[in-house]
C-alpha cells in the first residue's frame, strides 16, 4: 500500500459507492490494474475504513432528515409507551419502519457473504455484471415518473427494494443503481428512491463493517500504513459528498442514461482486457 493507491482507492470508492456504476466492482478493477489481485493485499482494515467514510458522507448529506428520524424514534417509544400512536403516522417514524423492513433481506446473504465477495476477484463476472447494472439504469429511464414517498410507500414495496440491495452485494452489481431504479420500479418518486437508497445504505454499511472489523482485526493491522488509510477514508468522505449532492440533481431530472451507458462501456471494456490477458 502507498500513500498513491490510498488516495486513488479513496477516489474510487467516494464516487462509485454513491454514484450508480458500483463502487465495489470500481474498487476490484483498480486492485486488478495496480496489481493487488491477492486477498491479502489491500488490507482489510482499510476497506472497512473506506466504507465508514462514505457513512460519513451519508450523515453529512442527509443530518436533517436522519435526526428527525432519530428523534422520532425516541418519539415512537415514548408513544407506545403511552399506548398512543398518532394519526397519521410521521413521515420520520415511517421511513422508520421502511428501512428496517428494507435491511431484512440482507440477512438473506450472511450466510454466503464469504462466496459473494470473492467473487470481486473474478474479472468476468465484474464485467458481465456492470453490464446488467447498466441495463437496469437505461430501463429506469423509461419508467414512468413515481408519486410515492415516506407517507404513502408500503412495507412490501420497501421489501422489494430491499431484496435489490441483497442482490447488489454481487461485485459489479451498484447498490445505490439496484436501489435507486427498484424503487422507481415500484412507483417511488424519484427523489424519494434516492433518499431512501441512501438511508437505507446505513445499517447495511454498518453491518458489513461490524462483521468486517472482526475479519481485519484477525487479518492483522498493519499500523505503519495508519497515515494512508486516514488520507483514503477522507477522500471517499468528501468526494462521496460531493457525489450524492451530484446525484440528487440527476434525479431530479430524472436521467441515469449517461451511467448506463458507462457501465456498458466499463464493463465491455473489462471483458475485452480480461479475453486478451
Amino acid at each position: 500500500m502507498t500513500y498513491l493507491n490510498a488516495l486513488l482507492l479513496g477516489l474510487i470508492q467516494g464516487i462509485a459507492e454513491f454514484l450508480p456504476i458500483s463502487s465495489s466492482g470500481h474498487l476490484a478493477i483498480a486492485q486488478n490494474l495496480l496489481g493487488m489481485k491477492d486477498a491479502g493485499t489491500v488490507p482489510e482494515f482499510f476497506d472497512v475504513l473506506l466504507h465508514l467514510g462514505t457513512l460519513v458522507a451519508v450523515f453529512v448529506a442527509y443530518w436533517p432528515e436522519i435526526k428527525e428520524m432519530i428523534l422520532e424514534l425516541f418519539r415512537g417509544i415514548s408513544d407506545l409507551a403511552h399506548r398512543s400512536t398518532p394519526t397519521p403516522v410521521p413521515p420520520a417514524r415511517r421511513m422508520i419502519m421502511l428501512v428496517i423492513v428494507g435491511t431484512l433481506p440482507l440477512f438473506v446473504v450472511l450466510p454466503i457473504r464469504k462466496q459473494v465477495q470473492s467473487l470481486g476477484e473474478n474479472m468476468i463476472f465484474i464485467g458481465g455484471a456492470l453490464i446488467v447494472t447498466g441495463i437496469l439504469l437505461f430501463v429506469s429511464d423509461m419508467m414512468r415518473k413515481g408519486r410515492k414517498t415516506d407517507r404513502n410507500a408500503t412495507w412490501w414495496e420497501a421489501l422489494v427494494v430491499g431484496c435489490g440491495q441483497a442482490v447488489a452485494t454481487l461485485p459489479g452489481i451498484s447498490r445505490s443503481g439496484m436501489t435507486i431504479t427498484t424503487g422507481c420500479f415500484m412507483g417511488f418518486e424519484r427523489s424519494f428512491a434516492v433518499r431512501f437508497s441512501f438511508i437505507m445504505s446505513i445499517p447495511a454499511i454498518l453491518g458489513a463493517n461490524i462483521l468486517g472489523i472482526f475479519d481485519a482485526v484477525e487479518a492483522g493491522i498493519i499500523w505503519s500504513e495508519v497515515p494512508m488509510y486516514i488520507l483514503g477514508v477522507v477522500v471517499a468522505a468528501v468526494v462521496g459528498y460531493l457525489c450524492i449532492r451530484l446525484l440528487k440533481m440527476i434525479a431530479a431530472k430524472g436521467k441515469f442514461g449517461f451511467f448506463a451507458y458507462y457501465c456498458w462501456a466499463v464493463g465491455i471494456a473489462t471483458l475485452v482486457l480480461n479475453a486478451f490477458k
